[in-house]
């Protein structure tokens, strides 16, 4: 795609598609027919509909703004011995511009609105961290000097080595956080690149207020060059759902559509494009009519988040008034804004993993404490759910295979294998320093632990006697912690927790139940795997009344138990599960407004009534039916 050297005035909303025309400015001839005759370049093109994945929601209707960027070219070559060192300094040069760049991107953040700078600092100072003493530039010497190749070569091999690695774990667990990592990797990588090979990087200068920006592939750093007062909308020809480039366009409030497939042989700069942020469309020269549609839908959208989001300081409550508790669950800390807009009435589920991904050294009690603090701090008094850390061979954690800790090499099957509360037993040094910064951290406000695939009675003790054993340690060193021991509580997410979750109980403090690997262990199916995805059901009839044992197990004992699930993020799905007795959940915070909406609108002894009509069926597709509202296919 060409960009746009002139800056035109956007047309007026209500223009007919002649006039928006004329606004774009001129419109390029269209191609050659097959009878080598000419069209009229006045005569107005087609409306042409593609679909792609909506990542950020809204409407957006503007002309399109072209920001291309010219692709690095590396020729792959050898160098002599004797050139090494100039090889080596050159490399470094990059380096060091990479790093002049990056943290000019972190002063431009002053132009974001506040949320958005808080979504987008962290990504950089992952960046700032990689091209400092880390695993690839650490890698790209290495193959520098040992293989005798360019940097630009050396920087490509160890940026593919790198994220292979990352992609080549198993699926089960968290693919989502894997693609991100390795998105990290390949964006410092080809940073280098260009900065090695001396290629400008994409501009957004000229980029006309009420524009739709339209690209082969929007980077997260780009995110820091965007004003999101004067972008409509933004849709690529690449990306998904669930990477960094997603949650900062989410954060930045723009209507956005990406992996639109042959969108860049569909648009011209200039033309008319209708964004939907729902349903994943984009309407490339609509007619009079969908312009029409299309502004009826705008409308209809700003009234629904307008409503949204006044449910945000009004209770979780049913009908009948009783009180539910909606978290949020949070894997990396550019998404704590995100949780603040949500109402989310704390964190459910801090994943940990963050604090010890792609860095060379484990971090230490110290490191892991402010961590902890922050976030606490950040929640202003509502309780965060702190998990250990769950390692399983799905997950790339590189210092931990430095120091010995975990092989190189995973398991056959690693979601049976050493992981979660296993590994945090055997290496007790790992699990106490994390502990104890949890536990010095616990005082800048309410604060649990939660232990990660407990299958027994004696994880839970042993587990709990390192706990108690780690306070008396820091409160002899004159630590501050608070009088009560932040209570400690374990995952419901296997077929034996769940079924043994009376006796668990008389151990822990609370049960959190993971409905994604509960169903996976459950059903044995990795929905990762196309073969079997279809399989996956957390609605089945068994993942239900593991849902239901654990619950009511909870229940006898009077202690906290919450859904932190998938399930819990399903407004659909709400009614049964506080039909079961579940009356606290922690979701994706996006999907907090839109689950308190549900809430609100049911009465407890509804939900109950449907829960027992539920759990009497043993036909999945007619559960989908009562639940859903459609059958599962």
């Amino acid at each position: 795609m060409s960009r746009i050297d002139d800056n035109p005035e956007p047309a007026p909303p209500d223009a007919t598609p002649a006039q928006i025309a004329s606004a774009a400015g001129p419109v390029p001839p269209a191609p050659v027919e097959r009878r080598r005759t000419r069209r009229d370049p006045s005569a107005p093109r087609p409306e042409r509909r593609l679909i792609g994945i909506p990542v950020s929601a809204g409407i957006a209707i503007g002309p399109v703004f072209g920001a291309a960027e010219a692709p690095a070219v590396v020729v792959r070559h050898k160098i002599q011995a004797a050139d090494t060192q100039a090889e080596t300094n050159r490399f470094e040069t990059a380096v060091a511009q990479s790093r002049k760049q990056l943290m000019k991107l972190k002063a431009r953040l002053g132009n974001l609105p506040e949320d958005s700078q808080a979504e987008i600092a962290p990504l950089l100072d992952a960046y700032l961290h990689m091209i400092g003493p880390s695993r690839l530039i650490r890698g790209v010497r290495k193959r520098i000097s040992d293989m005798l190749v360019s940097a630009e070569t050396a920087v490509q091999d160890e940026t593919d080595a790198i994220t292979s690695v990352i992609m080549a774990m198993p699926a089960e667990g968290d693919p989502a956080g894997r693609r991100r990592r390795a998105e990290e990797v390949r964006e410092v990588g080809r940073r280098l690149v260009r900065n090695l090979t001396h290629t400008p990087f994409r501009s957004f200068t000229g980029l006309p207020a009420g524009a739709v920006l339209a690209c082969e592939l929007l980077r997260p750093a780009d995110a820091a060059l965007l004003d999101p007062t004067k972008l409509a909308g933004c849709v690529t020809d690449e990306g998904g759902s669930d990477g960094h480039t997603a949650i900062m366009l989410r954060a930045l409030g723009v209507p956005a559509v990406l992996g639109v497939a042959g969108l860049g042989q569909a648009v011209r700069p200039g033309d008319m494009v209708v964004v939907d942020g729902v349903a994943g469309s984009v309407v490339v020269n609509p007619t009079v009519e969908t312009l029409a549609a299309a502004r009826k839908s705008l409308t209809a959208f700003t009234r629904v988040q307008t409503k949204l989001a006044s449910l945000r300081r009004l209770p979780a409550e049913t009908t009948d008034n009783e009180a539910i508790d909606l978290q949020a669950n949070l894997e990396i800390p550019v998404e704590l804004p995100l949780i603040a807009k949500s109402g989310a009435m704390g964190i459910g589920l801090l994943r940990s993993e963050f604090l010890f991904m792609n860095r060379e050294t484990l971090p230490n009690e110290d490191e892991q404490t402010e961590a902890y603090r922050s976030t606490i701090e950040a929640m202003g008094g509502h309780t965060v759910t702190i998990r250990v850390l769950d390692w399983g061979g799905e997950k790339d954690i590189e210092a931990l295979q430095s120091e010995g800790i975990v092989p190189e090499v995973t398991d056959d099957n690693p979601a049976l294998g050493l992981r979660g509360i296993r590994l945090l037993l055997r290496e007790t040094d790992l699990f106490e320093t994390q502990l104890a910064a949890i536990l010095r951290a616990s005082i800048a406000g309410p604060t649990r632990v939660l232990l990660p695939m407990v299958t027994n009675l004696a994880e839970v003790r042993q587990a709990r006697d390192i706990y108690e054993r780690v306070a008396r340690r820091l409160r002899r060193k004159g630590e501050r912690l608070p009088e009560k021991l932040p209570p400690l509580g374990i995952m419901i997410e296997t077929p034996g927790a769940a079924l043994s979750a009376d006796a668990l109980a008389l151990e822990a403090d609370f049960f959190a139940i993971g409905t994604n690997d509960l169903t996976m262990y459950t059903l044995a199916v990795d929905r990762g795997e196309t073969d079997v995805a279809a399989l996956y059901d957390p609605l089945h009839p068994a993942v239900l009344r593991l849902v239901q044992f654990a619950t009511e197990a909870a229940l006898r004992m009077r202690m906290p138990v919450s859904v932190c699930g998938e399930m819990a993020g399903n407004p659909r799905m709400i009614p049964l599960l506080m039909g079961l007795g579940l009356r606290s959940f922690s979701m994706n915070a996006a999907a907090v407004p839109r689950v308190k909406q549900a809430v609100r609108a049911v009465a407890i002894d509804d939900c109950v009534r449907l829960a027992r009509k539920v759990m009497e069926q043993s036909d999945p597709a007619r559960i989908h039916e009562l639940v859903l509202g459609t059958p599962h296919s």
